[in-house]
């Protein structure tokens, strides 16, 4: 084994982790005893932290960025790149310049754009797109479909199906794997043509890895309601993977693990709100499993929890909620075994329809569950009642209507008062209805009107 190069220069994490004040990386190492220790730091301090990191064994960086220093999905802050772990299919090892071809091989027969880096872990590959900026939390479902559709593509050559999530660590770069004795680096850059590796929109990487673009999943379910009601609805211009129903009103038609997140994203809304106006030293007192229960069907459901990581997402978000609380276990039980039998492919039929075996309940049902009220509301994203869907739509088209310059009602009205006053008020000082019209530049009949009303 070649002896480690404490001082050689760690470019590559610099590359996707942008400098941030307010988020988080992680840091894995293996220690003198063998045991792993983690640490995270603001990304403010990466050059500093990947430096300092030692060279001579196992080290692991976090790919995402969290919210937090705790580097669960439920803390996400963003996502700079998306990424493949692969591992040989059997255990003989291959060469890092074999591992080059065989990827290379791979992306021009499956159409996919090659990875801006290809990183030998010593006895595999990572590979990586770094992207054009990176994606927000609330993007999380998407990627995640990315994700799973880029390890399926990758599958004859090793691809491990359990390194797909977001808290997922990789190695560092000029590492050593302790298991191999070889060193961990970047044999692949796709040159972006300004010296540094190439950036690729998500869209561009979605749509290539996705089994069909988003324009072909529209058409092809214009089609399919087109064949069913023999005319296409005034709707079928809006793309959209799985819909869900409830899209009256103008709410936007999202699948359902997008709305998964976007009401655990709303759980967490609600509950900040209320800690902040309960105060006290007991936040949430008597409604933190009620949102423990809730958010953790919804993550599962998203795909942002797996079975191996419930108990781990459990304790961090439980940590959120409220620091220092010990809950019972036994009482998400449920959710867990919905959560494994969710992942393991299995449906339920209701009313005839395949259901996930986990929740998915309607808005009124969570504004019941929770007394939801109608100033709360206002600060949520989608569990909303259908009063406040339709306060929205009317408050969206009156922006329409404002940006096409289409005056507003009461400023119209009181437009229409102001010239009635003005005709007659021209009136009383003796002018006659033809000299107030051609004053007013309006009509003799609009005059005799304005003035009948005033």
């Amino acid at each position: 084994m070649k002896p480690p190069h404490q001082l050689s220069l760690i470019t590559e994490p610099s590359f996707y982790h942008g400098v941030s004040e307010a988020a988080y990386i992680a840091l894995l190492a293996r220690q003198k005893g063998g045991d792993m220790r983690q640490q995270s730091f603001r990304v403010a301090f990466l050059d500093k932290v990947i430096q300092a990191a030692p060279r001579d064994r196992d080290c692991y960086l976090s790919q995402a960025q969290f919210m937090r220093p705790n580097r669960r999905a439920v803390n996400l802050y963003s996502l700079p790149l998306l990424f493949c772990d692969l591992d040989p299919v059997s255990r003989h090892h291959m060469p890092p310049e074999e591992w080059r071809r065989a990827v290379l091989m791979v992306c021009k027969d499956e159409g996919i754009p090659p990875p801006s880096l290809i990183v030998y872990s010593g006895r595999g590959v990572h590979l990586k797109w770094i992207l054009t900026s990176p994606l927000p939390r609330a993007a999380l479902p998407r990627w995640n479909f990315a994700q799973k559709q880029l390890g399926e593509r990758f599958q004859q050559i090793g691809s491990d199906p359990q390194a797909r999530d977001a808290s997922r660590v990789l190695r560092l770069e000029h590492t050593v794997n302790t298991k191999t004795g070889q060193r961990c680096e970047v044999i692949w850059v796709t040159d972006g043509g300004d010296g540094m590796p190439i950036r690729y929109p998500f869209d561009v990487i979605f749509d290539e890895v996705a089994p069909l673009a988003r324009e072909q999943l529209a058409e092809e379910r214009k089609q399919r309601i087109a064949g069913k009601t023999g005319q296409l609805p005034r709707w079928h211009a809006k793309p959209s993977l799985t819909v869900v129903k409830g899209g009256r009103h103008g709410l936007k038609r999202i699948n359902y693990q997008e709305l998964a997140w976007h009401r655990l994203e709303d759980l967490r809304t609600l509950a900040e709100m209320r800690t902040a106006y309960q105060g006290g030293p007991e936040p949430l007192k008597g409604q933190r499993m009620l949102f423990l229960f809730w958010s953790l069907n919804f993550m599962a459901l998203s795909h942002a929890v797996t079975p191996a990581s419930f108990w781990k997402e459990a304790q961090a978000l439980a940590a959120s909620l409220a620091p220092g609380w010990s809950y019972d276990k036994s009482e998400l039980s449920t959710v867990y075994h919905k959560t494994k039998a969710y992942f393991q492919g299995e449906v339920v039929d209701f009313g005839g329809r395949k259901v996930p075996p986990l929740y998915t309940p309607r808005n009124a049902t969570l504004i019941e569950r929770f007394a939801v009220t109608d100033d709360e509301q206002h600060e949520l994203r989608t569990i909303v009642s259908k009063g406040e869907a339709r306060r929205r739509d009317a408050e969206r088209k009156r922006q329409v209507r404002r940006a096409a310059g289409v005056q507003e009602r009461a400023a119209y009205d009181s437009m229409v008062q102001h010239r009635r006053e003005v005709a007659w008020a021209l009136r009383t000082k003796g002018l006659s209805m033809r000299n107030i019209a051609k004053e007013m530049g309006t009509s003799l009949s609009h005059v005799q009107r304005m003035l009948a009303d005033a």
